[in-house]
């Protein structure tokens, strides 16, 4: 049986897309896994964002209504009223969102590997059967190893590091709170997270090396006996280009579409989906890049805000930190922030007179990176 589309992986932002199109599509999803939720994923969304999206609030677990940052000496709050952000439990969000492709008309394989493409079919794996299955359009939604990346040739330039996380047990006072740790003498890479699920149980880890999240822990009081579940993983933070080669396309972690300061990529993928849908339904898929536009834009600004990250050492991390603590800094950032623009409020704080000032005295690198 041929189809309209084959949908290559049914994490969020796969199936996510699967549901925009199969009302108006004979829509395939094809996924090596025999599960859903597996991925290691702190899985915070920004809630504005996801009441956008429209995703099922059954899949929240906590709303955060702030930040906290450390640094080694010092510590500053951003909070506001309403909640900025959800923690979602992935494999709820995931089977949800599958069950509303299915129910619209969308086709599910789970276990299913892709192999290769192969005189214009897809070659899959299931169990020990490979067999050849034809689509007119393929979308490579298969992480950030996509085989249907390599597959179509795409060219991938950044960072590849492995992530690792907990679940821990511990006491958690502030809940709704996230708390954000930079020790670059610990972690040169990454800040640490530590994200409450509840007073009790939070998610807990860094992108780097898994020496340094241990270190962390004994920092935050806290001890990988107390933890429930551990998770690794890897992240890709940079640009893979095409998104589309031919009658192949890309979306969230396989095209990088995620963001470079805290590499989330659900919100960015979703977003991308929904122009990926409609470049589908028009009938050019070359546009679906053109409407990512400013995606790709915010993409290159995080990536720009990370190579100043990680060009400032401890000590000039210590006066940022004083700076942001000021109330003038948490003025502007309270009023500007966005959990998924992270481009908004770093401008608002430049645009500042005062504030960029003192920061360009910090490090002149302010104008080589980010002005």
């Amino acid at each position: 049986m041929a189809y309209d589309v084959m949908i290559i992986g049914a994490g969020p932002v796969g199936s996510y897309l699967a549901t925009l199109l199969a009302r108006d599509f004979n829509v395939l999803v094809v996924e090596q896994k025999s599960s859903f939720g597996e991925k290691a994923c702190t899985g915070i969304i920004g809630a504005e964002s996801y009441e956008k999206l429209g995703l099922p609030k059954k899949a929240v677990l906590n709303a955060f209504r702030g930040a906290k940052f450390y640094s080694k000496i010092q510590s500053f709050k951003i909070e506001r009223k309403s909640p900025q952000a959800y923690m979602v439990d992935r494999r709820v969000l995931e089977r949800e969102l599958a069950r509303k492709a299915i129910l619209k008309g969308a086709e599910y394989s789970l276990s299913t590997k892709f192999l290769e493409f192969k005189n214009g079919r897809a070659l899959l794996q299931k169990h020990s059967d490979v067999f050849e299955v034809e689509a007119k359009v393929y979308i490579g939604a298969d992480g950030v190893h996509s085989r249907v990346a390599q597959a179509i040739g795409a060219k991938s330039k950044g960072e590849f590091l492995p992530g690792f996380e907990m679940e821990i047990i511990g006491n958690f006072d502030n809940p709704d709170f996230v708390e954000v740790w930079v020790d670059k003498e610990l972690n040169e890479d990454f800040f640490f997270w530590v994200a409450p699920i509840d007073e009790n149980l939070a998610r807990v880890g860094t992108i780097g090396r898994l020496d340094s999240l241990y270190k962390f822990l004994k920092i935050r009081m806290l001890t990988d006996k107390s933890a429930i579940e551990f998770k690794a993983g890897s992240v890709g933070i940079g640009v893979r280009k095409p998104w589309v080669r031919r009658n192949v396309a890309l979306v969230g972690d396989a095209a990088l579409q995620l963001k470079p300061l805290t590499a989330g990529g659900i919100a960015y993928g979703m977003f991308c989906a929904h122009a990926l849908a409609y470049a589908l339904k028009e009938g050019d898929l070359k546009r679906y890049e053109k409407i990512c536009s400013d995606i790709k834009r915010e993409i290159s600004f995080g990536l720009r805000a990370r190579k100043l990250f990680k060009a400032l050492n401890q000590e000039q991390m210590e006066k940022i930190f004083e700076l942001l603590s000021t109330k003038e800094a948490r003025e502007v950032i309270e009023q500007t922030a966005d959990f998924d623009e992270h481009a908004k409020t770093i401008k608002a704080l430049l645009k500042h007179p005062r504030l960029l000032a003192k920061a360009l005295k910090i490090t002149p690198m302010l104008i080589r990176y980010l002005l």
